[in-house]
C-alpha cells in the first residue's frame, strides 16, 4: 500500500489521514501496524468527534493551512475628551474610501462574467448532489450506543440497528438558542449523563461550549464562551481551553454536579506557544499540550484523581515536539527527539516519564515521515508517508485517505476513506486480526473512469527533486494546448489539500490539466522538507514551483499562455513572489486570502500571532539578517513595473489572520505598477492585465457554508476561462 503522496505535520494526534502502506510486527505483545499515510486537513463543518477542533482555528504546534495573524487593527491614542485625532480619522476615511471604490469596482466587473458564473454554478451545482450522499457525519460510538451531528441536530440511537429504524433527536441548535450556528464536536461523559458540544457561527472564529444534562428531556447545565478545546475527565469534570484574540494559553476544570465551580488549572507565559488538551484513548490520562511551531511541553492529569495538580512529562528542549499516549503503565511519545530529526514513536514508563527514559520503539525507514498514531487496546496503528511505489492493491489515484473519527478503543477494524482532488471518497476497512484490507461497498461511489493520474518529480535549481501531482482527462488531445491550473501552497508544514472537489472533477471534464506542486515549506517529505522552506530558505520554495511549471511546459502539458496558478493564504506568498520573478511562466493568478505582505505584518508587533509566526518566516525586527531575506522575497516589496499576470483575488472583510489593509495596498501598487509599464512600452503589443479584488462583506478565514463557496468558486473559475480564451 505504499504509495507517494503528501502529508501535514502533527496535532496531537491528528485525525483526519491519507494513504495507506501496512507493515506488521510485534514489540511487548504489542501489534503495531505502520499505515503509511497523508493528512487531510480539516474542514469548518464536520463535526468532529474524535480530539481535534474542526475548524480553521488550529493551535499552533499543529500547522494550519493558513495564516496565523489576526488582522486587529492597532489600539488607537485617544485624547482626553475620547476624540480621535486627525491623523486616525484621515486614515480611516481613506481606508473606508478605497474599500468603497473596491466594491464598487468589482459590482462594475463582475457582469461581464454573469453568464458564465450562472453555467458554471449549475455544473457545480449538479457534481454536488450527485456526490454529497458520500459524505457523512462522523459517529461516536460508546459503548452500545452512537451519537451523531446531522442538520444542526445531535442524534442517537442504538450502536446494532443497523437501519436506523430507533433514532431519537436529544435537542438541537435551535432548541438551545444558537439556531444560527453549527455544531462543531463533541465529548460524552463517562457515563453518558452529559454531552458537551461546541457551537460556532460561520465567520466567528470563536467557538461557545454548551454542557447537556441527558435526561429524558435534555437540559442546558452550561454555557462557556471562547472555547477551544475540551475534554472529560471524569464522568461530571470538564477541562477546556480558553480563547482568546486566536490565542489558547489557559486551561479551566469546571464540574457540573451540585456543587458546580470552575477552577483556572494552567497558564502559559510564553507568547510562542498555544495550548490544547487531548484525553488517551484508554481514558487514563488527560494531557494539557503546550506548544511552538518547533518545541512541546506536555503535562498529565490523572483522571481517576482529577482534582490533583498536572504532572509535568518532561519540561520543553527547545528544538523537540512530542505528543502523548498511554497503555499499560506505559506513555508512547510521538516526538522529534533524536535523530534524524523526524517523528518516531518512543515509549517510557508513566512514573519515569523524563527524556532520558525515553525508548525507542519504532524507526522510520529512509524518506519516511511519521505523521500519526492511533491507540487501541492490543494494536497500535501508525500512519506513515513515504515516497516509495503502491504494495497493497490500493487505486492508483488515490491522493488522500481519511481515518474515520472516534474508533472505539477495544475495536478490531478501523475504517477509512481514500479520496483524490477528483475522485470521490471511497471506504475501505483494515482488519488487525485478519491483517487484510476490505473495500466496502455500503454506498455506491461513482466510478471515475475518464481521469488519468501521473506522478512527476521537477529538478529544482540545487538540484532537489521536488514531486508533482498532474491529473488530465483520458480522452485529451495535444496536451500542449489544453489549459492547465497549478497549485501551490508551500508554508508550516502541511501539503496542498488533495481531497475531493466538484470544481476539480468539473475540470477535468471540461479538458482541463491539474497540477499540485509539492514544493519545500510544506510537509510532504517530512519535518526537514519544511525546514528546508522556512526562515531563511523560503525562496527554495520559489525555485521549486518555477521548475514544477518549466518541467510540465517541457513534457507538453500546456504551456504559459494557457497556464494559470491558484494559492491560498499564506501559500499567496510564492505565487505572488513567482509573479515578481517569472511572470512569463504564467497567464493568469487566482488567489484567495493571501497573505502578501510579509515583512511589514512581521514588523506588527501588537498583532496576537506575530510572536509565534517568527519560527516560520523569521523576526525582522531583532534580526537585520531575516529583515533583508525576507525583503527578497515579499511579494508586496518586489512590486516593479513590468509585464504581470491577470490577478483575482477573494479577500474577507472580517479576516483576523490576514489583514485586508495589507491586500489593499497591494493591490494598489499592483495595478499602478502594471499601468506604468503598459505606459513605457505604448505601441509594443502589451496589454494590460486584469486585476480585481473581490472583497466578501462580512466574511472572515473560516471556511465559508456551501452557498458561500459556490458563488466564490464560480467566479474564480469564470474569471480564468476569460483571462485563458476558454468561454
Amino acid at each position: 500500500m505504499k504509495i507517494w503522496t503528501s502529508c501535514i505535520g502533527p496535532q496531537n494526534f491528528f485525525q483526519a489521514l491519507s494513504f495507506g502502506v501496512k507493515y506488521y510486527s510485534k514489540h511487548n505483545h504489542l501489534q503495531t501496524i505502520y499505515l503509511y499515510s497523508q493528512i487531510k486537513p480539516p474542514k469548518c463543518h464536520i463535526l468532529d468527534c474524535s480530539g481535534n477542533a474542526c475548524n480553521s482555528t488550529m493551535p499552533p504546534g499543529s500547522i494550519l493551512q493558513g495564516r496565523f495573524f489576526s488582522c486587529q487593527q492597532e489600539v488607537t491614542k485617544i485624547s482626553r475628551k475620547r476624540k480621535k485625532k486627525p491623523s486616525v480619522i484621515t486614515s480611516e476615511l481613506l481606508y473606508k474610501d478605497l474599500l468603497r471604490s473596491e466594491q464598487e469596482n468589482w459590482n462594475e466587473i463582475s457582469a461581464r462574467y454573469t453568464s458564465m458564473i450562472e453555467r458554471i454554478k449549475q455544473k457545480l451545482e449538479r457534481l454536488h448532489n450527485k456526490y454529497t450522499f458520500n459524505s457523512s457525519s462522523p459517529r461516536v460510538r460508546f459503548g452500545g450506543n452512537v451519537y451523531f451531528e446531522e442538520n444542526g441536530c445531535i442524534f442517537l440511537s442504538k450502536a446494532d440497528d443497523v437501519d436506523k429504524a430507533n433514532v431519537n433527536v436529544l435537542f438541537s441548535t435551535e432548541d438551545i438558542g444558537f439556531s444560527d450556528a453549527h455544531i462543531q464536536r463533541i465529548r460524552i461523559s463517562p457515563d453518558q449523563r452529559y454531552m458537551a458540544a461546541s457551537l460556532k457561527s460561520e465567520n466567528s472564529e470563536e467557538a461557545t461550549c454548551v454542557i447537556m444534562k441527558l435526561d429524558c428531556f435534555p437540559v442546558m447545565e452550561k454555557v462557556i464562551p471562547n472555547v477551544f478545546s475540551f475534554e472529560w475527565a471524569t464522568c461530571d469534570v470538564l477541562f477546556y481551553t480558553s480563547q482568546k484574540n486566536l490565542k489558547c494559553q489557559e486551561v479551566f476544570m469546571t464540574t457540573v454536579t451540585d456543587e458546580k465551580h470552575t477552577k483556572l488549572i494552567y497558564t502559559e507565559q510564553d507568547a510562542r506557544f498555544f495550548v490544547d488538551i487531548y484525553c488517551t484513548k484508554d481514558r487514563r490520562f488527560l494531557t494539557i499540550n503546550s506548544n511552538s511551531k518547533t518545541t512541546s511541553e506536555v503535562w498529565l492529569v490523572d483522571c481517576n484523581h482529577p482534582f490533583k495538580s498536572p504532572v509535568l512529562v518532561q519540561a520543553r528542549t527547545k528544538g523537540v515536539i512530542y505528543h502523548i499516549e498511554h497503555r499499560n503503565d506505559e506513555l508512547y511519545i510521538l516526538t522529534t527527539y533524536g535523530e534524524p530529526a523526524e517523528y518516531k514513536l518512543m515509549k517510557a514508563p508513566v512514573a519515569s516519564s523524563g527524556m532520558e527514559n525515553w525508548q525507542l520503539f519504532y524507526a522510520l525507514e529512509e524518506k519516511t515521515k511519521l505523521i500519526d498514531l492511533e491507540m487501541f487496546s492490543n494494536h497500535c496503528i501508525m500512519f506513515l508517508q513515504h515516497t516509495g511505489h503502491l504494495y497493497l492493491n490500493l487505486p492508483t489515484w488515490a491522493c488522500a485517505f481519511e481515518l474515520e473519527s472516534h474508533p472505539e478503543h477495544t475495536t478490531s477494524t478501523c475504517y477509512f476513506q481514500l479520496t483524490s482532488p477528483v475522485h470521490p471518497p471511497k471506504r475501505f476497512a483494515y482488519s488487525f486480526k485478519e491483517n487484510n484490507l476490505i473495500e466496502q461497498a455500503e454506498q455506491e461511489v461513482p466510478i471515475i473512469t475518464n481521469c488519468h493520474t501521473t506522478r512527476l518529480l521537477a529538478k529544482s535549481k540545487d538540484e532537489t527533486l521536488v514531486p508533482i501531482t498532474v491529473f488530465h482527462n483520458i480522452n485529451s488531445k495535444e496536451l500542449h494546448r489544453k489549459p492547465l491550473l497549478v497549485h501551490v501552497y508551500g508554508a508550516y508544514g502541511i501539503d496542498l489539500n488533495m481531497s475531493f472537489k466538484e470544481e476539480k472533477l468539473m475540470l477535468i471534464e471540461e479538458d482541463w490539466i491539474l497540477a499540485y506542486c509539492h514544493v519545500r515549506g510544506g510537509g510532504e517529505l517530512g519535518l526537514s522538507w519544511h525546514k528546508d522552506g522556512c526562515q531563511h530558505n523560503k525562496l527554495k520554495g520559489l525555485h521549486d514551483l518555477k521548475a514544477c511549471i518549466m518541467l510540465l511546459h517541457e513534457l507538453g502539458f500546456s504551456q504559459p499562455k494557457y497556464t494559470a496558478l491558484v494559492a491560498a493564504s499564506a501559500g499567496g506568498i510564492l505565487a505572488g513572489a513567482l509573479c515578481n520573478t517569472d511572470p512569463e511562466l504564467i497567464r493568469a493568478v487566482v488567489l484567495q486570502a493571501p497573505f502578501l505582505d510579509v515583512l511589514n505584518t512581521m514588523m506588527k508587533t501588537h498583532l496576537p500571532l506575530t510572536v509565534e509566526e517568527q519560527e516560520e518566516w523569521g523576526n525582522p525586527l531583532a534580526d537585520e539578517r531575516s529583515m533583508t531575506y525576507i525583503k527578497n522575497y515579499c511579494p508586496y516589496q518586489n512590486i516593479k513595473p513590468q509585464h504581470y499576470p491577470s490577478v483575482f483575488i477573494t479577500a474577507y472583510e472580517n479576516d483576523q489572520r490576514i489583514p485586508l489593509t495589507g491586500v489593499l495596498r497591494y493591490v494598489q501598487k499592483l495595478r499602478k505598477a502594471a499601468r506604468d509599464h503598459a505606459s513605457r512600452t505604448e505601441g509594443k503589443g502589451n496589454w494590460i492585465p486584469n486585476i480585481i479584488l473581490d472583497i466578501q462583506a462580512n466574511s472572515s478565514h473560516c471556511e465559508s457554508s456551501w452557498e458561500d463557496s459556490l458563488n466564490e468558486v464560480a467566479r474564480h473559475l469564470a474569471f480564468l476561462n476569460k483571462e485563458l480564451d476558454k468561454e
